[in-house]
């Protein structure tokens, strides 16, 4: 697959909607920009060229939901409210803007997580966060490990279907302009 062609048909198309998503075109530079050093990394995991510009967006669209996170973050928190908040910084050479940031990322995915059927968030957390191997969260269960990989392949789609959306970081993301 040629990486470059397709960049380079579908670019344009992507960043129009990217201004759309990010509400302006500075931002939508930058995310377009994040979304082709993304695509050429991760080329050899895309199945069909049929679906490159759909991809494209979605990697763009990720992006100018992180920029609005941050934008956010600046303009609503400061050092003194994070500390009295209970919110450690870890070294004194981290970013305390970059520290927030973590600390909200972490909050969405605990609320996507907090989303999930029992049946999925069990398997999901096991795999994921706990890091277990699939036979033994398997066993555990009492399920078998296809009908285990099928719960977790439902649950991170779920789990991206929430962040996309902006489920549970509602305080943090502005509603997308059309």
């Amino acid at each position: 697959m040629d990486i470059e062609r397709l960049i380079n048909r579908h670019k344009d198309a992507v960043y129009r909607q990217m201004v759309r998503t990010c509400g302006n075109m500075d931002d939508a530079e930058d995310a377009l920009a994040e979304a082709l050093y993304a695509a050429i990394k991760a080329a050899d995991q895309l199945k069909s060229a049929d679906h490159f510009q759909a991809w494209l967006a979605k990697i763009g669209t990720r992006s100018c939901l992180r920029m609005r996170i941050r934008e956010r973050l600046a303009r609503f928190t400061s050092v003194a409210e994070l500390e009295a908040k209970g919110i450690e910084f870890a070294s004194p050479g981290q970013d305390p803007s970059e520290v927030a940031e973590l600390a909200a990322l972490k909050n969405c995915v605990a609320g996507a997580i907090e989303l999930l059927p029992e049946a999925y968030r069990e398997v999901y957390v096991q795999r994921e966060i706990m890091g277990e191997s699939a036979e033994d969260v398997a066993r555990k269960l009492g399920i078998s490990l296809p009908a285990l990989k099928s719960r977790l392949h439902r649950a991170r789609e779920m789990v991206r279907e929430a962040l996309d959306g902006g489920l549970g970081c509602r305080n943090l993301v502005e509603t997308t302009p059309n």
